[in-house]
């Protein structure tokens, strides 16, 4: 077989911005990291505020079944699709992974399909207000009201359960936007269920790093050069999870 018709894993990447934008930051730079090592990949700059839930998890699940359809011309291996979501786009991968079948999307793709694995950056994944990046969730959540109840059905940690796919999570202990306990109560629900995950706390950096190069940082400091190895990290997960 030609190497230019083997079939390629695929990585969906969604952008952070807090469901108000699509970060330019977290969308080309970090797709050049992975494509140049043999995967597919789709940026998906989700639908925002005013829009509100449920367009952008349905638009996952519809970029899915693009996928799908056009697998056997573009070379796509549809046993081994990735989400990766940064922030609120990490809050959207976590939330399709553990809800890709839930009424709002089967009303929509009544065969939408799941992803084989998910990373997560920095991730916005809970509704609890004790813990939550309250910007993110108002915006995906609009007009309804924020009560325990809805809360509770957006938070990512609390829909895990033993058909969520495996997960790489990175985050920073000093992240003073999303804090880390998002990403400590998604993984200790991915443990519960006994759900491969790998879990980097970096002690030091701020939110929003992206690939913590000069490609999406001002002023690269030490601190960027030491969180840059999640990019690697997440490789190695990858190649791992998939046998590849």
């Amino acid at each position: 077989m030609k190497q230019e018709n083997r079939k390629r894993p695929c990585i969906i990447i969604c952008p952070g911005g807090g469901y108000l934008g699509c970060s330019d930051r977290e969308s080309e730079p970090v797709a050049l990291k992975f494509l140049t090592d043999g995967y597919n990949i789709f940026v998906l700059n989700y639908s925002v505020k005013p829009h509100y839930f449920p367009s952008q998890i349905r638009e996952v699940a519809a970029v899915l079944e693009i996928i799908h359809k056009n697998a056997e011309i573009w070379n796509c291996d549809i046993t081994k699709i990735t989400i990766l979501g940064f922030s609120a786009g990490g809050h959207l991968a976590a939330h399709y992974s553990t809800m890709y079948n839930c009424k709002e999307v089967r009303q929509a793709f009544p065969e939408s399909k799941p992803v084989n694995a998910s990373v997560l950056v920095y991730p916005v994944i809970t509704g609890d207000f004790n813990f939550a990046h309250k910007g993110s969730i108002n915006n995906l959540i609009g007009d309804l009201e924020a009560t325990e109840e809805i809360r509770k059905y957006f938070s990512c940690e609390l829909n895990v359960d033993e058909n969520t796919p495996p997960a790489f999570i990175c985050h920073t202990a000093q992240d003073n936007a999303v804090p880390v306990e998002n990403s400590l109560l998604y993984a200790s629900a991915l443990s519960k269920y006994k759900i491969p995950f790998e879990l980097h706390i970096f002690p030091f950096g701020a939110h929003g790093s992206a690939t913590n190069d000069d490609q999406t940082i001002a002023n690269v400091t030490w601190i960027n050069k030491y969180n840059s190895v999640w990019i690697d990290e997440a490789k190695k997960w990858l190649r791992v999870t998939f046998n590849i």
